[in-house]
């Protein structure tokens, strides 16, 4: 059994309260009304003695019954259980009512049928009462059970969408890595000093990707100047007979974005936009408006081959799960080819 937290005491306290100003509401009334002390004080004592049954009824059930037999579902035990409190509660009016000998009535003394009338008529009334309290109590412990229920779905969908989010950004990591090692590798055959200058360039990156990255959301000029580098890194398994452009207008250099959202467009534009013989091309921006970010890519569309894995479009696809878990309906996404130029611009707001 667990210890009772501050809330559960607050809220124990707080149906204390009520039931108190349920006590006293009438009374109070009445001494402002009559300004005797005396007559607010006997309708008091009958008060307390009229709510004492639904007062420990509501409580039985609400910490006991409840989660005994109502939540359990085991309605008969449930509605046995209340009828048999109910009894224990009132034993004395229902002993002296049916057993009990009243003095100097004679033994051949009936209660008039009238009398019977009006105490059946005030009995169920004051039945009503505390089926109106042991209703309370259920449904307030109903409704707190499903809002603690929603509370625990909405923090485990949290905690799933989070840990969604970190697998997909550490799938984004190793695969520009695993493509800029394979540029520096065909680098070092051919000029050795910018295979060394790559990889220093290159070490920068990761510094970024692992250490500045661990945030939900990033500076953008942080994130400007990754993509410059990694352009440039991208660029070198690029020939003479490819043009590369980027564009980069940011009003407010600290705005907030997430890290790494625009790697796999840029990967994919180089992956899928560049041939060895024929003329290509790759235009990259990144703009600012207002509080809105627009990424927009244009590159020759060369599609690659069943056989060449080396596009599988795995980043792409997890950068849209990401942007779907990061801002849902909030984003837009718009992809095409027109003549055969791959056309891409996603808008986020910041």
């Amino acid at each position: 059994m667990t210890a009772p937290q501050k809330n559960d005491i607050l809220f124990f306290l707080a149906q204390l309260a009520v039931w108190l100003v349920v006590l006293l509401l009438v009374p109070i009334a009445t001494l402002l009304a009559t300004k005797s002390f005396m007559d607010a004080r006997t309708i008091a004592m009958m008060l307390s003695f009229s709510l004492m049954s639904p007062f420990l009824l509501y409580f039985l059930n609400y910490y006991v019954l409840w989660k005994w037999f109502f939540a359990k579902r085991r309605y008969v035990l449930f509605f046995l259980c209340n009828i048999l409190a109910f009894l224990f509660i009132h034993w004395r009016p229902f002993y002296y009512m049916f057993f009990a000998e009243v003095p100097h009535r004679g033994g051949d003394f009936q209660m008039p049928t009238v009398a019977w009338l009006g105490y059946a008529s005030n009995f169920f009334i004051y039945f009503l009462l505390n089926v109106v309290a042991i209703t309370a109590a259920i449904v307030i412990r109903h409704f707190i059970r499903l809002r603690k229920i929603r509370q625990q779905l909405e923090e485990e969908k949290h905690k799933t969408t989070e840990a969604e989010l970190a697998w997909l950004k550490n799938q984004i990591n190793p695969h520009f890595l695993f493509n800029t090692l394979n540029n520096i590798s065909s680098l070092t055959q051919i000029d050795p000093d910018a295979a060394q200058d790559a990889i220093a360039q290159l070490s920068d990156l990761l510094r970024y990707a692992i250490y500045k990255t661990e945030a939900h959301k990033v500076p953008v000029n942080g994130e400007v100047e990754f993509m410059r580098d990694y352009i440039a890194l991208m660029q070198l398994r690029c020939n003479e007979k490819t043009e590369v452009k980027s564009e980069f207008k940011i009003d407010n250099p600290q705005a907030q974005l997430p890290p790494l959202l625009f790697v796999s467009f840029i990967e994919n534009a180089f992956k899928h936009g560049v041939s060895s013989n024929r003329n290509s091309t790759i235009d990259i921006h990144l703009s600012q408006d207002k509080d809105t970010i627009i990424f927009e890519c244009n590159n020759t569309n060369y599609p690659k081959s069943d056989k060449d894995q080396s596009g599988s479009g795995v980043g792409l696809e997890n950068s849209r799960r990401r942007l779907d878990l990061l801002y849902g309906e909030k984003y837009t996404w718009e992809q095409f080819v027109e003549n055969d130029i791959y056309h891409i611009k996603i808008t986020i707001p910041t």
